[in-house]
């Protein structure tokens, strides 16, 4: 009989972003819109930017655009390196290759450096790169390489590119608010980030941290943008207003979802978040599969699907028979490997039931599992963290 089939659980959203919402920012946005021109608005909204200063550790500007994360980065290219210009790439999977086909949709010449999928950037390859290309104005890299499930040593690489002329440019987007990432006092010159992932907000915001050493840069050249000019959105800041109608009810949300995270503390955030990554490691392995990522990611989980298991029917019966939705691999690694978030709104009990749902996921697939094993695993993790 295919368990998969008949009926649709509640769905349990478990991927890196869309993330699930707190009930306070969803009900947020079913209150009546209200005007971007006025006082109220323009309180909310400057809180809002107070409680992202908070999640970023920075003192820096920080604007908020209306779209996705990659808009944002794209501001980050358009705004900060000249047509001609040149700028180093850190690429390991298909996120931070976007860094590199926005520079070349804008002109940028790029200095590619690759690593293996599921490896990390060393700071010493960095400084040699940098010293081989003085002239370059940007070094863009990412915190968490959501595609493969790696975090990147971004202390170490800002060490590095702050003691130089160029930009340290971060795309945290799937990190931000759920592992270590302290603008300032790692020197991050532009930090990249996405409402719909740890912030526990809605899809269509984002946001750009920009440093005084990037603001005199952007200062300096000619600008090639019009909706991603980060210069319209410094001036319109003075107003504690977007320049344009900015998406009113997903500020609302986010403002719900800023004041819990700051109720908790971003330390305590992201300490709970690498005890759930370590519970889900241990689990994810104790079930035979091999975790993608040779320095892994507390934001997420990116695991290789066992030998003979077709990955997308495994994803397709976990859905439909627990309601437990997993994000597949992208780019090379499409159909190879699973990805589980343990950020935001998931607690220890929607790690232990996806695991029991993978489980028994995999043993209808006729995988030889034994059943409990990952459960076992993770919960001893987690009792031994709670004896501490």
């Amino acid at each position: 009989m295919d368990m998969a089939l008949g009926h649709m659980a509640n769905e349990r959203l478990m991927t890196p972003g869309p993330t699930q919402l707190p009930e306070q920012s969803r009900l947020a946005m079913a209150r009546q819109v209200r005007h971007h021109r006025t006082e109220g608005f323009r309180r909310l909204f400057g809180e809002v930017v107070e409680g992202l200063k908070y999640v970023f550790q920075t003192q820096n500007d920080v604007l908020i655009l209306t779209s996705s994360g990659t808009g944002a980065m794209e501001a980050a290219v358009a705004s900060v390196v000249p047509r001609g210009g040149k700028a180093i790439v850190l690429e390991s999977g298909k996120f931070s290759e976007r860094w590199r086909l926005i520079c070349e949709a804008f002109g940028v010449c790029v200095v590619k450096h690759t690593v293996p999928w599921g490896e990390a950037f060393a700071p010493d390859d960095v400084a040699r790169l940098l010293a081989d290309h003085p002239d370059a104005q940007a070094v863009y890299t990412t915190l968490s390489e959501s595609s493969t499930g790696v975090a990147h040593d971004i202390e170490g690489i800002a060490r590095v590119v702050r003691q130089t002329p160029s930009l340290m440019i971060c795309d945290a987007i799937s990190g931000a608010g759920a592992i270590e990432c302290r603008t300032d006092a790692w020197g991050i010159d532009v930090l990249v980030v996405g409402a719909q992932k740890a912030l526990m907000g809605p899809p269509g915001l984002a946001f750009v941290a920009v440093s005084p050493k990037a603001w005199a840069k952007i200062e300096s050249i000619d600008r090639r943008a019009f909706y991603f000019d980060l210069l319209a959105y410094r001036r319109a800041m003075a107003e504690s207003e977007p320049p344009y109608t900015p998406a009113i009810p997903l500020v609302a949300a986010l403002a719900e979802s800023l004041r819990q995270i700051r109720a908790e503390g971003i330390e305590r955030i992201w300490s709970r978040t690498g005890l759930l990554a370590r519970a889900t490691r241990a689990g994810v392995v104790a079930l035979g599969m091999k975790l993608a990522a040779a320095r892994p990611a507390d934001s997420l989980t990116a695991a290789f699907f066992p030998e003979g298991i077709d990955g997308k029917e495994f994803l397709r019966r976990l859905e439909a028979r627990f309601g437990v939705k997993l994000a597949s691999g992208q780019g090379l690694w499409k159909g190879k490997i699973l990805r589980i978030a343990h950020f935001g709104k998931i607690d220890e009990l929607d790690i232990l039931s996806t695991l029991a749902a993978m489980e028994l996921t995999l043993a209808e697939m006729g995988q030889p599992v034994k059943l409990g094993a990952a459960v076992a695993a993770a919960s001893q993790v987690l009792v031994s963290a709670a004896s501490e």
